[in-house]
């Protein structure tokens, strides 16, 4: 099997892909596999225009029609999650360079195995960061505490020699920014590992249509920090192709993997016009046995 092209998307299963890719080939993986919910992830797209007699109220008491658009869906559910999740974990640590970085983007349901599988396969003393990316949004359960935020594991290959670009970091501002003085105050500061930052917003600029699409900000700050111009940055669970948006925006190369269909619609609205970027095995897609892109 060829090796993996920069600045290219394949569809298919991201196992065999990786195993025909050579050792220490790439610089940043992150990747958001799917959190074995156990649910059926689903979104579909609607619109709403004024009208008189439509069924939603908004603001000011004004009425509102809803047209709906096609659904994207996926499974969320593993019989045995980590066995899925091995070999898949131990193909990337093979595939970073000595200099690379590795991020897990998890939540609260297998992010605690996940880790002890990634101390055995990288080593604990690889281990540098729990991120925790906190949100507000959905639901709220009456008999525990709402869960909003997400957990990110950054190991590095070698914590001696990783790449770290703290300079690049995007500030944040100060809680108290009287108690700094007014240079440090307008520098900002630099931001912990927990990270407040929302979703994509439902009618946001950036927004796809894929279920589980992450906020470029997130990726951006990995990116830029454990990165540099030119570097090749994988996502093998790549759904609606974020890391490869951002990567390509900070100046480096990419290579995205998922094999799912209603992904490879996602990026290729999201890649239209970008002349740099190929997509490998990707035939004509069978509506009819149940690949459709859109329901």
């Amino acid at each position: 099997m060829p090796p993996l092209l920069p600045n290219t998307i394949y569809l298919g299963d991201n196992l065999p892909l990786l195993a025909g890719a050579p050792t220490a080939s790439i610089d940043l993986i992150y990747i958001d596999p799917p959190f074995n919910t156990g649910k059926v992830r689903r979104y579909e797209r609607i619109a709403v225009t004024r009208a008189a007699d439509g069924d939603r109220v908004g603001f000011g008491g004004r009425r509102y029609a809803t047209k709906r658009g096609g659904a994207m869906r996926f499974v969320d559910e593993f019989d045995d999650y980590l066995a899925f999740l091995e070999p898949r974990l131990r193909e990337g640590h093979r595939l970073l360079k000595p200099t690379g970085s590795f991020y897990l983007h998890l939540d609260y349901r297998e992010v605690h195995y996940a880790k002890l599988l990634m101390d055995a396969i990288f080593g604990r003393d690889r281990f540098l960061n729990e991120i925790i990316w906190a949100y507000d949004y959905g639901g709220r359960p009456k008999g525990r505490w709402p869960a909003k935020h997400d957990n990110i594991l950054f190991y590095a290959k070698d914590p001696e020699r990783h790449t770290f670009n703290q300079d690049a970091i995007d500030r944040i501002a100060y809680m108290a920014p009287g108690l700094v003085g007014p240079e440090k105050a307008a520098r900002g500061k630099l931001p912990t590992d927990v990270w407040w930052q929302t979703i994509v917003p439902t009618n946001g600029k950036e927004r796809l249509g894929y279920p589980t699409q992450k906020p470029e900000a997130v990726l951006r700050r990995i990116i830029a920090a454990s990165s540099n111009a030119g570097d090749v940055v994988l996502d093998y669970f790549a759904g609606s192709g974020t890391t490869g948006a951002v990567a390509r925006e900070l100046g480096r190369r990419f290579v995205l993997i998922d094999d799912n269909p209603q992904a490879l619609e996602a990026m290729r609205r999201r890649f239209a016009g970008c002349g740099d970027v190929r997509f490998e095995g990707v035939g004509p897609l069978d509506r009819s046995a149940g690949h459709g892109l859109l329901e």
